[in-house]
């Protein structure tokens, strides 16, 4: 489309061009040319050296017209030239290229012994039209590489930046995992080790007894929960992963949520297999916090948990159906497993179970389904570094696209193209006031020729009514000091015409100096 409209407008040039020639010739002055250059605009994207040599030929073949040295077709040799120099990084070709080009111009300007006109034509302006453009064609390139590989080094720093970033926030969970291994683990470890010590002394009644193991068990289910945020927090700091899974199985949590008078089902597919212990530990979690969420939002309804073991994942899917009509909570709009933030380790709900799915490679989708919600885990059965996003990561992927870097590069480009066309307007400003200004002269110039045969019929005597209708439509302006200075017959009033309308050279001068009424005298002064 671009090249459809870049001929389009120099067709349109031709053809100004064309209608204002004395003697037009439309097949070689107008079809030919444009046939060429049809087959040289859309060729100069894949060979440009090609297109502004077939461009040249369209120009050379201008110098065998006697009428006139200048080709309409000049502007699009400077512009297939240009585009030379934006889509061509090597200098020699081009170099070469206009030499040969400036070679054939002069040898057919000796072969068709033209004046010096044209050898001046075929020297300065053919070759200005290949050098200029070209080379503000090779500004425009390198500037376009210059911010391209400053921006490029910004993005690559911006990446080494959130890389650092990255590490440092690895070594910070580490730190905090120790910690709480460390101080939390040990003193959790230490109330327990003393619940089961006091369990023994003889002075506690048996009900006593009960509680503190009741008590022993928390504090033991404590510590294995603590053992799994540790072990999500060390995940992927240090290559490190647990070799045992610090939770019980799935059917014994089913098993236990069945005997506190849930009405769940639970329904294996597939071989069943040992998984690495973050998969097993997220796999639980996904059954433990959908349960947890269906009993608090919807209770009474039934709840279905399938596991489907596939040749390298496992699908984790819990439904439960809409809850009962008259249960406290079956008319709230949240009602479903995903409905509310659940109880995992980190207290973050649904977000901080779709980040520990994430973690290790999986997906996880939450939704409403038939009048109650929907939870579907797919779990890897190999824990892929590669595939596993970290939380901050996660954050980062909620966060509008694009980094500062890009934003900065789009106002830069829009900045570089701003002051690209004001340095291309300014001077084409300054040429089409040029342009407008040789116009008017041009027209005061041909409006004042008389012409040598009424210049003739003119004779010394006649009434100024007569002689008015053989006088062009108004005097010339410009005549030069010297003319002026002439001396002019005593009691006259002198008016001055052009002889003919050549606008580059100095042309003589008619002088017709009248006395009252009549033509008193008429002169010819030479230009």
């Amino acid at each position: 489309m671009r090249d459809a409209a870049l001929w389009a407008v120099m067709a349109g040039a031709a053809v100004l061009a064309h209608r204002e020639e004395a003697h037009p010739s439309p097949v070689f002055g107008l079809v030919l040319p444009l046939l060429v250059l049809a087959v040289a605009v859309p060729a100069g994207r894949t060979r440009p050296g090609a297109a502004v040599f077939l461009a040249n030929a369209v120009v050379a073949s201008g110098l065998a017209d006697p009428t006139t040295t200048a080709s309409p077709y000049l502007t699009a040799l400077a512009v297939l030239a240009y585009l030379l120099g934006l889509r061509v990084d090597r200098t020699g070709p081009a170099l070469v290229l206009f030499g040969a080009c400036t070679a054939i111009d002069l040898a057919l300007c000796a072969v068709l012994g033209v004046g010096a006109v044209y050898w001046f034509y075929a020297m300065s302006f053919i070759p200005a039209a290949l050098l200029l453009p070209w080379l503000a064609g090779r500004y425009r390139q390198a500037r376009l590489a210059l911010v391209h590989e400053g921006w490029q080094r910004a993005r690559n720093l911006e990446q080494r930046q959130r890389s650092v970033a990255e590490q440092a926030r690895l070594r910070e969970r580490t730190r905090i995992a120790s910690d709480m291994h460390d101080s939390l683990g040990h003193e959790l470890s230490l109330i327990a080790l003393r619940a089961g010590a006091l369990e023994l002394s003889p002075t506690l009644t048996g009900q006593d007894r009960a509680d503190l193991a009741v008590l022993r068990a928390a504090v033991s289910d404590a510590v294995g929960h603590l053992r799994d945020t540790v072990g999500v927090l060390r995940d992927g700091s240090d290559g490190a992963e647990p070799t045992a899974s610090s939770v019980e199985p799935v059917e014994e949590l089913v098993a236990r949520t069945r005997e506190s008078g849930v009405r769940v089902h639970l329904r294996g597919e597939g071989p069943a297999r040992a998984l690495p212990p973050l998969v097993d530990r997220s796999a639980y979690r996904v059954v433990q916090e959908s349960l947890t969420n269906a009993i608090k939002h919807a209770p009474g309804s039934t709840v279905h948990v399938s596991i489907a073991r596939q040749a390298d994942r496992t699908e984790v899917r819990v439904t439960n159906s809409a809850p009962r009509a008259g249960s406290p909570s079956s008319g709230s709009p949240s009602a479903g497993p995903g409905a509310a933030v659940g109880r995992d380790p980190g207290h973050r709900g649904l977000t901080g179970l779709r980040e520990r799915v994430l973690l290790i490679g999986g997906t996880l989708h939450a939704a409403p389904r038939e009048g109650g919600f929907e939870v579907l885990a797919t779990l890897p059965d190999q824990v892929n570094p590669g595939r596993a996003r970290s939380a901050g990561e996660l954050r980062e992927s909620r966060e509008p696209t694009g980094s500062e870097s890009a934003r900065r590069l789009a106002v830069a480009r829009r900045g570089a193209r701003y002051r690209f066309v004001a340095a291309f307007a300014a001077p084409v400003g300054f040429g089409l006031v040029a342009l407008a200004s040789c116009a008017y002269l041009a027209q005061q110039l041909t409006t004042c020729v008389l012409r040598p045969a009424d210049f003739a019929a003119v004779r010394v005597g006649q009434d100024a009514a007569e002689v008015v209708r053989f006088l062009p439509e108004q005097q010339f302006r410009y005549v030069p000091d010297a003319l002026r200075a002439l001396p002019v017959p005593p009691g006259t009033v002198c008016a001055y015409y052009r002889s003919n309308g050549n606008l580059l050279e100095q042309v003589d001068v008619y002088r017709l100096c009248y006395a009252g009424s009549r033509l008193a005298t008429k002169d010819v002064l030479p230009g």
